[in-house]
């Protein structure tokens, strides 16, 4: 993060307050201005921006949090205009809880607020400004990949040779392969083919398992975008797959794309909805009585997605109730199964304190923890991401240091790709050049290091 004074900053506004007046007296709305002052003052992060954009104090922002929380009646947070000074400049990052607030403030979704204008906000449908959103949003993933995948979102490719079920079983098993392995870009590269014949054999065969088959590369390619950042795009594969696995009549295809689409609700602050698409599915599954372990599995997986989207909300008590319930069912799984399951619980107690606002509990839960419970890269990479955004907002320096190096050896993706851990690492390699392993950790995400 580039040092800047107080005179540059205070020039700053000046210009920020400049632009907004011309631009809203020809009325324009707040995310053409918002993509105006980015392009204008590239040194302003996102979340002033939106402010700037709207043309509002930071006293005023923090009134309209304020009334948020007060019209769920909840009561008033504790937010103070120099906190909000500390998230506009990087210094710290709000909760979860406090993000879904300023996303309702300043109208806008989650990835937009922490990487800035997306498409569609600037009122325009400009080729190159998509190609730059994107290539920003997605770090390095290249931005061809990402026009492919949304151009065959938009449109369907041909098929040209229609594959039966067992070969799209093997393009799915090559697609999980792709992701337990962090594989990101390769994934990117083969889902829209994937997608392409899944799809086309569903409609064709018109088949529970088809249907089922279908959804499942759906939420495959859902769990990448969301992860890559590429939020607009991992809401439409969510829909579908939602559509598509209903035409299933299979209960643990319908958790899966519930646990999908709860997932993208919850990422733009949609709480409430996002508990009631999961808590239906683990519903359906507790109907058809968790039989098997496909069942039960699932229904783990959604009490996880519960707990975390309860953390986002707030409501620590029963976030980690849900938590408690997937472990229970967690330990009714073979041993085989219950040895992946239960640590992968485990570790959304890490996550559930960072997003209630406790990183400093969630780093004493994810020291207990041992990267040898997480069999493959991508699980080991986010065991040790997750380690790095508990250590980073407490000031531990050298343990996230190491948390990231971790990360890099087993899954360099899952640093370089994610913005969320992305954005800490460059500000690691910029504040703390001198610490050591930092010179690995900026090789890794192809940041100069001084």
């Amino acid at each position: 993060m580039a040092v800047i004074s107080r005179r540059e900053r205070a020039e700053m506004a000046r210009r920020a307050r400049d632009i907004y007046r011309a631009r809203a007296r020809a009325g324009d709305t707040p995310g053409r201005i918002a993509a105006e002052i980015a392009a204008q003052l590239p040194h302003l992060l996102p979340l002033e921006v939106w402010r700037l954009a709207h043309g509002w104090t930071r006293a005023q922002v923090v009134e309209r949090v304020r009334a948020v929380f007060t019209g769920r009646g909840l009561p008033a947070p504790g937010l103070t205009e120099q906190m909000l000074c500390r998230w506009e400049h990087g210094v710290r990052s709000p909760s979860a809880e406090y993000e879904a607030a300023l996303c309702r403030v300043y109208g806008v979704e989650r990835d937009q607020l922490r990487h800035g204008v997306g498409p569609g906000q600037d009122g325009g449908d400009d080729p190159m400004r998509r190609r730059v959103v994107l290539a920003t949003a997605a770090t390095t993933i290249p931005a061809s990949l990402l026009l492919a995948f949304d151009d065959a979102l938009d449109v369907p490719p041909e098929v040209e040779r229609p594959e039966d079920l067992p070969q799209i079983r093997r393009r799915l098993a090559e697609a999980r392969r792709l992701w337990e392995a962090s594989a990101l870009t390769a994934l990117m590269a083969a889902l829209p083919g994937t997608l392409a014949v899944a799809r086309e054999a569903a409609e064709r065969l018109d088949t529970p398992a088809a249907w089922a088959l279908a959804a499942a590369v759906h939420d495959v390619a859902t769990d990448l975008l969301n992860k890559i950042g590429h939020k607009s795009a991992a809401r439409i594969t969510a829909d579908r797959s939602v559509m598509m696995s209903a035409r299933s009549d299979n209960a643990v295809a319908m958790g899966a794309s519930a646990r999908a689409l709860g997932m993208m609700l919850r990422t733009t602050g949609r709480f409430p909805q996002a508990l009631r698409v999961v808590d239906g599915a683990a519903g359906r599954l507790e109907s058809a009585g968790l039989r098997t372990p496909g069942e039960v599995g699932m229904y783990v997986r959604l009490m996880c997605t519960a707990a975390y989207t309860l953390g986002g909300a707030g409501d620590r008590p029963r976030a980690f109730e849900r938590l408690g319930e997937a472990e229970r069912a967690a330990r009714r799984l073979p041993p085989g199964q219950a040895e992946v399951a239960l640590p992968f619980v485990k570790l959304y107690q890490v996550t559930l304190n960072r997003v209630l606002g406790d990183p400093g509990a969630g780093l004493r839960a994810g020291l207990r923890l041992r990267e040898e419970m997480y069999p493959t890269p991508e699980r080991r990479g986010r065991f040790w991401t997750d380690i790095a955004r508990v250590a980073w907002p407490v000031g531990d320096v050298e343990q996230t240091v190491q948390a990231l190096r971790a990360a890099c050896a087993y899954a360099p993706a899952e640093v370089r790709d994610r913005p969320s851990v992305r954005a800490i690492a460059v500000e690691l390699v910029e504040r703390y050049p001198r610490a050591d392993g930092v010179g690995e950790v900026a090789a890794v995400i192809g940041h100069r290091h001084t």
